[in-house]
């Protein structure tokens, strides 16, 4: 594009402006083109009145396959340009089309005139008045998703050079191509990735220091970016995210969940950097104080937390239960309200692998159940779901159950149990679920209240109160109701609760729950218990609890060798009417004066006020319904041929007169026998 010094007037220009119309083939084209170019070197000020009939040609030769054909139009207007100057913004949406066209030519050359063009029409912009950024920006706005790193380029120039116009508003604009830059951020070329980061950064130092900014339009934006699968992207969202939550204010409250949305994932992203700066962004959230009134939305608030409860990564549901934990402890009415929402999701999450991610879904349940109604409603769940999902029950059942006691009130959560078990159908599951009741209740130090409530049960009326309303769901297991005895030191009772098992209730299943407790009875928990040993005339009923105990073990067990060892280092004493010392010496009549079991007389007067007789029918009722239930299941089990062999054996018997052989059985032949049995 070299100077020429000939000066065209207007009116020749104009008739070759018009013979390009008229040009067919490419030659004559080309001549018209090189022609215009050469004419327009002298144009004088009166072209600016002609533009309109000069510039229409020039821009439509640009769409010509012709390469050469282009690269003289690049030229002719190149000249235009330069001549008049800012009176060709008028057409200057027509030449950024051209333009940006041009940047993705297939001929080098006609892409160097294209850059020599494009740099003059910056120029002309950047000092003009007259520059529409208004009707830029719908154009701008069309290109921005192109993929061409050529047109890529083009564009965040004409971008960077646009901001750096003090009298050109861009930032106003922001929103409107953001998305775009964003999307540049990603492309494979690192010179694009490199200036869309620069443009970023530039307008993001803007926005701190400017003081208004629309951010509600980029928060959309940004959330999307938030969750792109380039790392590069998901760090620039993410700090512009962090940012927004420090700068934003209010503007940002109907936001908040969509925040937090992009937030907790980025929570447990791979890459450190990101995890630092949405962790930081996280506790600035939940920083704020925001008001529903303010628009803050708490449904969608819980909405986004729930469904983030489901996310592969662990960090991710922790943050999502401390949210839930923290709109329930700032917004309870309004978290409550969209109860039904969540609470089938707490629960599902029980079953989680980690044990952090479990104990939070407790505390959360635990802040729902502090009105009674949702207390209720949570413990009648739980039952639910350990009876439909065996193994919860004995993975979680007791970490649950423990960890509630710990946050409620744990004779409460006790109470509530034991009334739903005690008309519990499943008979089954009743009698598994007081087993672990019983075992959390002898092992665990988080119930060590109630197990000191329960050993005042003879003297207390709060003692008293809470065995019985534990001893109806007990009976569905007699270890556990002798346990119960044991620890609230009934032992008269205790020893009536064996004495009325009968031949059915002697299987492996109660055989396995003896061999524990008889290995609980040497734990700290019962050392009050084996010190009153030493007062055998005062604990008589205990004694014979223990030895009845010990007739119910296989001579070849463990337990049956661990509990004989116990008992032979009590003092010597006989269960006839008189009661001696190691040494011989007589004690006291049994019987006469002596309260049962150690008592005083005003605690025999107070425990006479519980009516053993009618807990002991009860006891026996249940049993009742257990040993239906099990000789049903025993009938579906037989097969017809199993049935004769009954039969036969039965005839057998009879036949035969001579004694049954008493057959002492391991521990292991007795398991394998009550599996096949039960």
């Amino acid at each position: 594009m070299g100077e020429r010094i000939a000066v065209i007037p207007a009116s020749v220009l104009r008739n070759l402006s018009d013979k390009l119309y008229e040009k067919r083939k490419n030659a004559a084209l080309e001549g018209g083109l090189i022609g215009l170019a050469a004419a327009t070197v002298g144009l004088t000020s009166e072209a600016a009145h002609h533009l309109e009939q000069i510039v229409p040609p020039v821009l439509k030769a640009f769409t010509d396959q012709d390469s050469r054909v282009r690269f003289y139009a690049c030229e002719a207007l190149y000249n235009i340009a330069k001549v008049v100057r800012e009176d060709c913004i008028v057409f200057f949406n027509d030449i950024f089309n051209v333009l940006c066209k041009l940047a993705a030519d297939s001929d080098t050359d006609v892409q160097s005139a294209a850059h020599l063009l494009d740099r003059l029409v910056k120029d002309i912009v950047t000092e003009s008045d007259q520059f529409s950024i208004e009707e830029f920006i719908p154009l701008l706005r069309e290109r921005m998703n192109v993929l061409n790193p050529f047109v890529r380029q083009f564009l965040v120039g004409w971008i960077t050079v646009l901001d750096s116009v003090p009298d050109i508003d861009m930032l106003g604009f922001l929103p409107d191509f953001l998305d775009g830059l964003f999307n540049m951020l990603s492309d494979s070329s690192h010179e694009i990735r490199q200036q869309a980061d620069s443009a970023l950064s530039e307008f993001l130092q803007e926005i701190k220091n400017s003081p208004s900014v629309d951010y509600s339009r980029m928060a959309e934006i940004l959330v999307q970016r938030a969750s792109s699968p380039d790392e590069f992207t998901r760090l620039t969202a993410i700090t512009w995210i962090n940012d927004f939550v420090k700068l934003g204010g209010d503007q940002l409250v109907p936001y908040y969940a969509d925040i937090l949305g992009a937030i907790l994932p980025c929570i447990s992203d791979t890459e450190e950097k990101i995890r630092a700066v949405a962790r930081e962004t996280n506790e600035e959230l939940r920083g704020i104080k925001s008001e529903r009134t303010e628009g803050f939305d708490v449904g969608a608030m819980v909405s986004i937390a729930r469904r983030q409860l489901y996310s592969e990564w662990e960090r991710t549901r922790i943050e999502a239960l401390l949210w839930l934990l923290f709109l329930l402890n700032r917004y309870r009415t309004e978290v409550l309200y969209f109860l039904n929402d969540i609470f089938e999701a707490l629960l599902e999450v029980l079953s989680d692998p980690s044990d952090e991610v479990v104990l939070l879904v407790i505390e959360v349940l635990a802040c729902v159940a502090k009105d009674q109604q949702h207390f209720q409603h949570l413990v009648a769940s739980l039952l639910r779901i350990f009876q439909f999902d065996n193994s919860l029950l004995k993975k979680r059942g007791f970490l649950i159950i423990r960890r509630l006691c710990v946050l409620l009130n744990a004779e409460k959560v006790f109470r509530q149990l034991s009334n739903i078990l005690q008309g519990e159908v499943d008979l089954e599951f009743a009698s598994l679920m007081v087993q672990a009741l019983n075992l959390i209740l002898l092992t665990s130090s988080e119930v060590s209240e109630l197990r000191r409530l329960l050993k005042d049960s003879l003297v207390m009326p709060s003692g008293k109160d809470f065995f019985v309303s534990l001893y109806a769901s007990w009976s569905h297991s007699p270890m556990s109701v002798i346990s119960l005895c044991l620890l609230a030191q009934n032992y008269q009772h205790a020893s009536m609760v064996i004495q009325s098992l009968v031949e059915e209730d002697i299987n492996v299943k109660l055989l396995d729950q003896l061999d524990k407790l008889i290995n609980l009875l040497e734990t700290p928990v019962f050392a009050y218990l084996r010190l009153q040993l030493l007062e055998p005339a005062r604990y008589v009923w205990l004694l014979k609890t223990l030895y009845g105990l010990l007739m119910l073990l296989p001579q070849q067990s463990a337990a049956f060798k661990i509990l004989k060892t116990q008992l032979k280092t009590v003092p010597s004493f006989s269960f006839s009417n008189e009661c001696y010392s190691s040494q011989g010496a007589c004690y006291t009549q049994c019987g006469t004066n002596t309260p049962e079991d150690g008592n005083t007389e005003k605690e025999t007067a107070d425990n006479q006020k519980l009516d053993f007789t009618s807990i002991l029918q009860q006891f026996e009722r249940i049993q009742s319904k257990h040993r239906v239930l099990a000789k049903d299941q025993r009938v579906l089990c037989k097969t017809p041929a199993s049935l004769l062999k009954d039969v036969q054996r039965a005839d057998d018997s009879h036949i035969s007169s001579k004694p049954d052989k008493v057959i002492h059985l391991s521990r292991s032949t007795e398991r394998a026998m009550g599996k096949l049995l039960i």
